[in-house]
């Protein structure tokens, strides 16, 4: 029995060792995996007495979840800040400039100086003011002077004629 007592003794330590090994490669993975951290917190409350003997190891995973969370809050709103920023760029930007355009034609027409006197009603006053155009003018209203003879009776048949020969040729 000393050598199968002397055996498991060892055996024993080697389990403890190991034991060891894997919670001290539990301290330094929960401080950088947040999902190991919730796995070992989650197993430490559901047993006091480990609790109890493997405090540190428990804050260092609510430690590690806090920053998780905190990380993952920091990079919501840091996402939320670059969509809105592509938005107005990309989106919200265009649009505006595309009504703005749209209303531009009307902005510079209001923008021009007003224009006192028409171009026509300007042209009309010179010309009105031309002597030559006045004599047109006045020939123009003027009743005609020369009365109306009528034509002989030959040169109506004969203007008669010329579209019924006209009509028979063609």
């Amino acid at each position: 029995m000393t050598l199968n007592a002397s055996r498991t003794r060892p055996k024993r330590n080697a389990i403890g060792l190991e034991e060891e090994r894997a919670w001290v490669s539990f301290y330094r993975r929960a401080g950088k995996d947040p999902a190991i951290a919730a796995e070992v917190a989650a197993q430490l409350e559901a047993d006091i007495e480990m609790k109890r003997e493997h405090l540190a190891l428990y804050l260092c995973c609510r430690e590690s979840l806090r920053l998780h969370q905190a990380r993952e809050a920091r990079n919501q709103r840091f996402g939320q800040f670059v969509r809105w920023l592509l938005s107005g760029l990309f989106v919200r930007f265009p649009a505006n400039a595309r009504r703005a355009i749209g209303r531009g034609s009307d902005l510079a027409a209001a923008c021009l100086p007003e224009t006192s006197v028409e171009p026509a009603a300007a042209q009309v006053q010179r010309l009105s003011k031309s002597p030559k155009v006045r004599a047109a003018r006045a020939a123009f209203k003027a009743p005609s002077i020369v009365a109306e003879t009528p034509a002989p009776p030959a040169a109506v048949d004969a203007m008669d004629a010329a579209p019924r020969a006209a009509q028979a040729n063609g």
